[in-house]
């Protein structure tokens, strides 16, 4: 994700008194070696150019406190009036480098022209104290001024180079914590998927047995025993389903986490036969054969819209002969089908609709898709689930 350019406002660090004071320390250094070697022959040959010296080298130095603020003005005003002082020398170097730091090459070329036009006035205008060449005096300024003006790039190229570093790791903080919530949150929702469609299947299997158990009044007192005893081994099923789900089993010995594995297509089968054993009438019909190249998420896909629809049918239309199709090729992908008569039966538990709508979202996440409708008297569960991820 590429990251934008702070502007310099944003990269400049905050000016601490030690900042301050070094920076003053270097100004007046600058100023001094400028303006010393001409003083005295300011006031020999007109004392008026030592007064507007003092007199323009001071307003400079207030001025260059505000080169932040106007930085473009307050560099090229005071190089301009350091053509006329030698002490505002320094405060148009100080300016000048702040400038640079921005690295506004419009600007860089008009300030540069400056330094140098204002410099090589300095020597005309300036008592000439040692008989260098003019030609001499530009070759140092335009040295100078490439050194002082590459200097402040430098700076400002280092400074925008921390602040972006700055930024991409906050961003990528922020990013991984996305990722983090993110990844948490579908992990919630996986969680919530698998225990409704465990805790449901073992639910219904709880209301089936207990609901015989409201409804006759024939059974004998080994009977209403065994009904007991299946409903107590349902009820077991169930907590160590949740179990298996949430994680929370561990290993004695390590301590580690010692999930169960989760079931896939080859279980399938097996979930039809627990189904016939607990009293419903289920017709299973497998027309995939051989599956061993299935993917085990495309295999639990299929087998949680099976125990869905035999949920359901369990709940809604207990005694039903419930028909279960599986097909499909590699090529054409895994269709599900399911169909139960509906209407009928004692009355069926509170309905929630959450397991369909689960099963859907789990569908839709492997690419495929998952409907319900009504044909007649007849509910139809179709599932249609590609082959690879």
């Amino acid at each position: 994700m590429p990251v934008d350019r702070p502007e310099p406002q944003d990269y400049q660090p905050r000016l601490t008194w030690w900042r301050h004071t070094w920076r003053m320390l270097l100004t007046v250094s600058i100023s001094l070696l400028a303006w010393a070697p001409i003083a005295q022959a300011q006031w020999r040959q007109d004392p008026r150019l030592l007064w507007a010296d003092l007199a323009l080298g001071a307003m400079a130095y207030v001025a260059v406190f505000w080169r932040r603020r106007w930085p473009v003005p307050i560099a090229i005003s005071t190089n301009a009036v350091s053509m006329l002082s030698g002490i505002a020398a320094g405060p148009a170097t100080l300016a000048a480098v702040s400038m640079a730091t921005h690295r506004r090459w419009r600007h860089l070329i008009v300030l540069a022209l400056v330094v140098v036009g204002s410099s090589t006035g300095f020597a005309i205008i300036q008592p000439n104290v040692d008989d260098t060449p003019l030609w001499l005096n530009m070759v140092i300024s335009i040295v100078f001024t490439a050194a002082a003006l590459g200097w402040g790039m430098y700076i400002g190229s280092r400074r925008e180079l921390i602040e972006t570093l700055h930024q991409r790791a906050e961003r990528a903080e922020t990013e991984q914590e996305f990722r983090v919530s993110q990844a948490r949150a579908n992990e919630r929702a996986r969680i919530a998927r698998e225990m409704h469609d465990v805790l449901a299947h073992r639910i219904s299997q709880v209301s089936m047995h207990a609901g015989a158990l409201a409804f006759r009044d024939d059974l004998d007192a080994d009977q209403m025993r065994s009904s007991a005893g299946i409903i107590q081994e349902k009820a077991n099923e169930a907590l160590t389903d949740l179990r298996a789900v949430l994680g929370v089993l561990r290993d004695p010995a390590t301590g580690e986490l010692r999930n169960q594995p989760q079931p896939t297509m080859a279980d399938v089968p097996a979930l039809v036969e627990e189904a016939r054993d607990s009293g419903m009438n289920v017709e299973y019909d497998d027309l995939l054969g051989d599956t061993t190249g299935m993917p085990d998420v495309i295999g639990r896909t299929v087998y949680r819209i099976v125990q869905e629809g035999l949920t359901n049918a369990r709940k809604h239309a207990p005694g039903a002969l419930v028909e279960v199709r599986v097909s499909g090729t590699p090529e054409a992908g895994v269709d599900v089908l399911l169909r139960n008569p509906m209407g009928f039966g004692h009355p069926a538990p509170p309905r929630s609709g959450l397991g369909l709508i689960g099963l859907a979202e789990r569908a839709a996440l492997n690419g495929g898709r998952l409907e319900h409708t009504r044909d007649g008297s007849t509910f139809v569960l179709h599932g249609w689930i590609p082959w690879a991820v």
